[in-house]
């Protein structure tokens, strides 16, 4: 299934060298003031253009073509489409028989019978991962002024020390390699109240949606996995104040599944990129035999510099549907 959410229910579509992707939202209140420069902002942050990212450059203007009449949402879908403008198809044409490792190359064409659209990943590509940072766009709007967003890139190459990051990612680079990286999302205005327990946690929604991004590999909240070796004594948030807040936040802003109005910190890993140019033995389906891939095409280095407002948007789109919840 392409469509999540149960109160703020999108449905992402389209492939990467296909005629266009986009989203459709439904379940949005009508009367939002929205516009397509609205978007603007967070699609900057996605798009390429420097250093570690792909050389594919497009325009990713966004287009809205329903659900939205004299600047504001009308309560009816809203959907919104990017066309796809700088595509090289031809560098994918050999990947159907040889196919990427630790790509979905090999598994969407067992999947769908040979039938996906394999170029530039299809459905599977991080490029329609422009049309969940639109959804972002718009989950922020439910969320209101008073929830504001502070995401940054902690790790680069297993590397926390940020003047080291362009070094890493050039030296990925010239090795013909490529780097992960990990993006932190600290929320804060959120009130005490949002998620369930067990099924429909915080967690488990918000967690849902960045499982849900190309190349995550791991997510935490709060300490994460640090909490494991802590004693409770060392973990326990003691409450100071009659509002809620606590004197550490090791819970990362969630307890029992529900908000406690503290600061949201969740993290999410990236991993490298999948498509690199350097030489590896992976199997060809051609000729039956393991054989030397080199990928060619356009690719990132560093896909977690671009991940950055999509870990965003995924959290964001999590928080406006456990606020419609609420």
């Amino acid at each position: 299934m392409n469509s999540w959410g149960e109160r703020f229910r999108l449905s992402l579509w389209g492939e990467s060298h296909g005629e266009q992707i986009g989203v459709s939202i439904d379940g949005l209140p009508a009367g939002i003031a929205l516009c397509e420069e609205d978007f603007e902002a967070d699609l900057s942050r996605r798009r390429a253009g420097s250093a570690g990212t792909t050389p594919r450059y497009e325009s990713d203007a966004p287009h809205i073509i329903s659900g939205l009449f004299k600047g504001h949402t009308t309560g009816a879908p809203l959907t919104i489409l990017f066309r796809n403008e700088n595509t090289r198809s031809k560098d994918y044409s050999s990947l159907k028989s040889h196919p990427r490792p630790s790509h979905a190359d090999f598994v969407a064409q067992q999947k769908y019978g040979g039938y996906n659209d394999y170029r530039g990943g299809g459905h599977f590509s991080g490029r329609v991962t422009l049309a969940l940072v639109a959804a972002g766009v718009v989950a922020k709007k439910i969320l209101g002024n008073t929830i504001d967003f502070t995401t940054d890139i902690t790790h680069i190459g297993g590397c926390a020390d940020k003047e080291q990051f362009t070094a890493i990612i050039a030296e990925a680079q010239r090795e013909q390699d490529s780097v992960g990286g990990v993006v932190e999302c600290c929320v804060n205005g959120i009130p005490t109240g949002w998620g369930e327990p067990f099924f429909d946690s915080a967690e488990s929604l918000i967690a849902h949606l960045l499982f849900s991004v190309p190349a995550i590999k791991g997510v935490e909240f709060g300490s994460g996995f640090e909490a494991a070796a802590m004693r409770g004594s060392e973990h326990n948030d003691c409450i100071i104040e009659a509002d809620g807040t606590t004197l550490t936040n090791h819970a990362g802003g969630i307890v029992g599944g529900i908000t406690n109005g503290n600061e949201l910190v969740v993290r999410a890993a990236v991993k490298p990129t999948a498509s690199i140019a350097k030489e590896q033995m992976t199997y060809n389906f051609a000729s039956g035999k393991v054989e030397p891939l080199a990928i060619t095409g356009r690719h990132d280095t560093c896909i977690a510099l671009r991940a950055a407002v999509v870990v965003e948007a995924a959290v964001a789109i999590a928080l406006a549907e456990l606020k419609l919840r609420a």
